[in-house]
């Protein structure tokens, strides 16, 4: 269907609609923020003499609620240029602005009424034709649309946005009777491609799928705690990261989402289900009736399942509430055997394996909470579902599970899993038992790189939908992978195109991943097209591995150290210098040497949510993999005349001096990691290595040629040097930077100025890297950043400022 979204109208400032209106705008599309004038003046206005009708009056709810989403953390725009694609109004005065709008999304309050009303005036002014659609939570879709036209009702159907809109990625796409389907087609595709969701079919059913198995979860957990006797911070440890689940676990989440939507959305539960098996599950323990009454509702309130507080002293304390005596107290250290046995195991799915055999708390809350809910969404097909992945992409992108029921269910083992429940008081849905019966052992299977789901209606698998578009490394790593090391797999991607993949932890850089990266190279420049450097781990890259210069160093190594060095800058230049274009498919953390090899490729296809930095400065070091030569290039390559090229210097100075890492895939350019004409951003991180893939293809296509080493950039030499020298002195002697980070920021200077010329004068990269190379040694043996490399080995953080 051709239809194409440049403007959107979204109707309602809250929570959800500012937001949604800045992810609109994260796109690129022209954005109309609406909502009620009004009724009163405020003090203020009063004292300014200020009437209702003034335009400033009447649009104050609106921007308000516009200024305050963007002065949330984490923000919910890519950058603050993007603000200007949305302009404010009241439903009085711009409501008719809508009849020149592709896409009105509703987004006022969870009452049907107000709903109603807002539709009336809709159908006034919008245009036949237009999508309008409703991104209600609860509120059955069906009868939002009574009394409207025909035209209305054909393009109508709920949108569900999950808040944060910019970071969670599900889309709950709800359709009436009435909605055509192509108008769900195109919602389904557009929400995936353009809005970078994981967009999920639903039935108009209470809650739709991903609240109504994400607070049926929850529910069971909430009533469990007195059974297993345990504490918030229990429930938390067991249910966070080590599950696969966020690092908020389970009562921080509802702190911070705000205890009473969980409570409003299991009311509903209660209210309209009935005949829900777990219908009892749903009604609110005591405690956190208890919690209502009090508004102890989270973070919105100051107080929720945590507290912040102040200590005598005056440090930050974060206590935890007691659910017998309901008293906040000081955290307690939670133990489990479970927990230190999944510690060293890295696969999720051998990790619940080893949970569902604990022997403590974590292992029984595991196979109370996963039997239960095993029950749960198995009773729940085809009531919400038809399909049983359709729930498991709600949980991962609403919820952000790392395994869906279904997929948690498969590494439990189907026939483990029924009969643990047994044991438990749970039974599966006779069409699992039936499936099982069947010679079907598993819900999922991957067959010739493709993933296929067991069909219940045909009782047979069948490929996932769409899947055909993204390239799933876990899918053909088996049978596609033509060489690795311990830190690498090259595999084929075919059409020509090979694929680098790191897989150390955190996907950090090591001997072994620079040998990969050089062999891929090799064998790309000899039979393939073109090669993609790009993963499917939670991170593209932390970075450098710092426990291995640490070694080095300390040991004083410093030939090994020189030889690493210089090998880490000669991939890198071995990126732009080959004879077969190479993209950079970054994502997430993209940091030191990950920074570094994106600012040498050809290409960089990254997705929305990259966080980009060269941070060297955090470990007492410069860069040293290229990328303080590359900001001396690119610096040059700015502007023309002295003076400029000052400035331009200033910024790429600053830029790593402060160990800036970008917030976006966008702000990475306005950063200076990316140039223009260079990158392109994937907004569903699903894509990104398909559209790595064709950019490759169209690079080769286009008749790639190896470029030539630059021998033409433009560095001050002392001129420069005189800058930085009084710059660092300067933040010294204000007490702004220590004595060893006037010393980096000297080296750092000495480099991008092209060290001790006498003026103005064109070098080679060559001459940088050399430069780069020797200042790194000079800093790494310096005993100020031994301490901060041996501080960050220690905490196991990342390599960040």
């Amino acid at each position: 269907m051709k239809r194409s979204i440049n403007k959107v109208a979204v109707l309602g400032s809250g929570i959800m609609g500012s937001r949604i209106a800045c992810h609109f705008a994260n796109i690129g599309v022209e954005v109309l923020l609406l909502d009620i004038a009004p009724k009163e003046l405020t003090a203020e206005e009063q004292a300014k003499g200020l009437i209702l009708d003034k335009p400033a009056v009447k649009n104050r709810i609106v921007n308000t609620a516009l200024q305050t989403a963007v002065k949330t953390n984490p923000s919910p725009v890519y950058s603050k240029k993007v603000l200007n694609k949305i302009k404010t109004g009241n439903f009085d005065d711009d409501m008719s602005k809508i009849a020149g709008f592709d896409w009105v999304i509703e987004v006022v309050v969870e009452n049907l009424d107000v709903k109603k009303k807002v539709f009336e005036q809709v159908e006034q002014f919008r245009k036949p034709g237009t999508l309008i659609t409703s991104n209600t939570s609860g509120i059955p879709i069906h009868l939002m649309a009574e009394g409207r036209s025909e035209d209305f009702k054909a393009h109508f159907c709920g949108t569900h946005f999950f808040n944060p809109p910019r970071y969670l990625k599900l889309l709950e796409v709800i359709p009436t009777p009435h909605t055509k389907p192509e108008i769900v087609d195109f919602l389904m595709h557009y929400g995936d491609k353009f809005l970078g969701k994981t967009t999920v079919l639903c039935k108009d059913t209470p809650a739709f799928i991903a609240n109504r198995v994400g607070v049926y979860s929850i529910m069971a957990l909430l009533h469990l705690v007195d059974k297993l006797d345990l504490t918030v911070e229990e429930v938390d440890k067991f249910t966070g990261p080590a599950l696969g689940r966020p690092k908020s676990a389970t009562f921080r989440t509802s702190d911070v989402v705000g205890l009473d939507t969980m409570i409003k959305v299991a009311k509903g539960l209660y209210d309209n289900c009935p005949d829900d098996k777990a219908h009892e599950l749903f009604k609110l323990p005591a405690y956190v009736q208890k919690m209502e009454e009090n508004k102890w509702l989270g973070d919105k309130t100051k107080q929720g399942f945590y507290k912040k507080t102040k200590t005598a002293e005056g440090k930050t304390e974060i206590l935890a509430l007691d659910l017998k005596t309901l008293e906040y107290k000081p955290q307690e250290k939670v133990k489990s055997a479970t927990l230190e046995m999944t510690k060293p195991v890295e696969n999720l799915q051998d990790r619940m394996k080893i949970f569902a055999k604990g022997k403590d708390k974590a292992g029984e809350l595991f196979r109370h909470s996963s039997f239960g809910l095993f029950e749960y969404v198995s009773d729940r097909i085809p009531e919400i579902s038809d399909e049983l992945y359709r729930i498991d992409d709600a949980m991962r992108a609403g919820f952000g599970w790392e395994l869906g029921p279904f997929e948690l269910w498969d590494a439990v083992g189907v026939k483990e899993g029924i009969e643990g429940m047994a044991q438990y008081g749970n039974q599966a849905a006779a069409w699992v038992h039936e499936m099982l019966e069947a010679g079907n052992t598993s819900f999922y299977k991957v067959e010739a790189g493709i993933k296929k789901y067991y069909d219940i209606p045909t009782k047979s698998y069948k490929a996932l939908p769409g899947t055909d578009e993204f390239i799933i490394l876990e899918n053909i790593r088996e049978n596609k992978t033509l060489w690795k090391n311990s830190g690498v797999s090259i595999i084929d991607l075919g059409d020509g195109i090979l694929n680098v993949e790191f897989h150390t932890k955190m996907n950090t850089i090591g001997g072994d991943v620079i040998s990969g990266i050089n062999k891929a190279i090799d064998m790309a420049e000899k039979d393939y097209r073109g090669l993609v450097i790009g993963n499917d781990g939670a991170n593209f890259s932390a970075g450098a591995n710092v426990g291995m210069i640490f070694m080095m160093a300390v040991e004083q190594e410093w030939d090994e150290l020189n030889m690493a060095i210089r090998m880490f800058q000669n991939t890198s230049m071995r990126i732009r210098y080959s004879s077969i274009p190479v993209v950079v498919a970054p994502h997430n953390l993209t940091l030191g040497g990950g920074c570094e090899f994106s600012l040498h490729a050809d290409h960089v296809q990254l997705s929305a949510e990259t966080y980009m930095g060269l941070v060297e400065f955090g470990v007492g070091v410069i860069p040293g993999g290229g990328g303080t030569k590359e900001f001396a290039l690119r610096a040059s390559d700015e502007y023309k005349d002295d003076q400029i090229v000052q400035n331009a210097l200033k910024e790429r100075f600053l830029t790593i001096g402060m160990a800036k890492v970008s917030t976006s895939g966008y702000e990475a350019f306005e950063l200076g990691y990316l140039q223009k004409d260079k990158f392109s951003i994937s907004m569903n991180r699903n894509r990104l290595l398909a559209d790595a893939k064709a950019k490759a293809i169209e690079l080769a296509d286009a008749g790639y040629t190896k470029p030539v080493q630059r021998t033409d950039i433009k560095v001050l030499g002392k001129q420069g040097l005189g800058i930085v020298y009084a710059g660092a002195n300067s933040m010294y002697a204000g007490h702004y930077i220590s004595e060893h980070d006037k010393k980096i920021s000297e080296k750092l200077g000495y480099v991008m100025c092209g060290g001790n010329l006498s003026s103005p004068t064109e070098v080679s990269e060559q001459y940088l890297l050399d430069l780069e190379r020797e200042a790194f040694l000079s800093l790494a043996g310096e005993r100020k950043s031994l301490e901060r490399i041996q501080s960050i080995i220690t905490k196991g953080k990342p390599l960040r400022n």
